[in-house]
């Protein structure tokens, strides 16, 4: 992936949270359509593995609560036609099922236009050694997610497992971007983008430190 520029070329990538959370309830079809109504780059989406299904799902209540959509279905839905021009960035909640993530993606010729991102190392680990060409986007969040995982030096830590290409991309808490942590991931020829922003205000600050795209649960702040 080039350094200065987000995946396919753009400058700068419209990324729906959720598809369009704001429009309508995250993580399903209808998000999805919302989010490519309005004009999007890349739709991200959550998965995790319950009850022996891959599903599309936030946290372990989400999971339980049911009515969940099932990866593959989504993965047909966004397979279509009309959303040929749009990135997928799939967020990996837990380890565990990384190989049938993969064979999904791959069965609907989908892997070339996803980026699968994790707070958990261990899922990149597992997935890079899986599907060595595969993008990786190492995700950061607040103190909270942040202790959890022990990242310690969050900034060093991400910008040394960039540095060993173990993953291309930084996705940050976007209070956590400044114009010093921008400069860092394109000397390393990563790319960093920030979520979830919904805030037009906010949107356009991070645009003029240069980061390569944000992540907000209604797209339609990015007109």
């Amino acid at each position: 992936m080039p350094s200065s520029v987000a995946v396919r070329g753009h400058p700068f990538q419209r990324i729906g949270h959720g598809g369009a959370s704001a429009l309508a309830p995250a993580n399903t079809l209808a998000s999805f359509d919302a989010a490519l109504a309005v004009g999007v780059d890349m739709v991200e989406f959550d998965v995790r593995a319950h009850r022996g299904e891959l599903v599309l799902a936030h946290t372990v209540f989400h999971a339980r609560r049911g009515g969940n959509v099932r990866l593959r279905h989504a993965l047909e839905h966004l397979s279509g036609g009309r959303f040929q021009q749009v990135e997928l960035n799939v967020d990996v909640k837990h380890t565990g099922f990384e190989g049938e993530l993969l064979a999904e993606l791959r069965e609907r010729g989908l892997l070339e236009r996803t980026l699968i991102s994790s707070q958990v190392q261990a899922v990149l680990e597992r997935v890079r050694e899986l599907e060595p060409a595969v993008r990786l986007g190492i995700s950061v969040g607040g103190r909270v997610a942040r202790m959890s995982r022990r990242f310690g030096d969050w900034r060093q830590y991400v910008l040394r497992g960039l540095a060993e290409r173990r993953w291309e991309t930084v996705m940050a808490q976007y209070r956590l971007v400044d114009r010093r942590l921008v400069s860092e991931v394109v000397e390393l020829k990563g790319t960093l983008c920030a979520w979830t922003v919904n805030e037009r205000q906010a949107i356009e600050r991070l645009r003029g430190l240069g980061v390569h795209g944000v992540a907000t649960a209604d797209p339609r702040l990015f007109a």
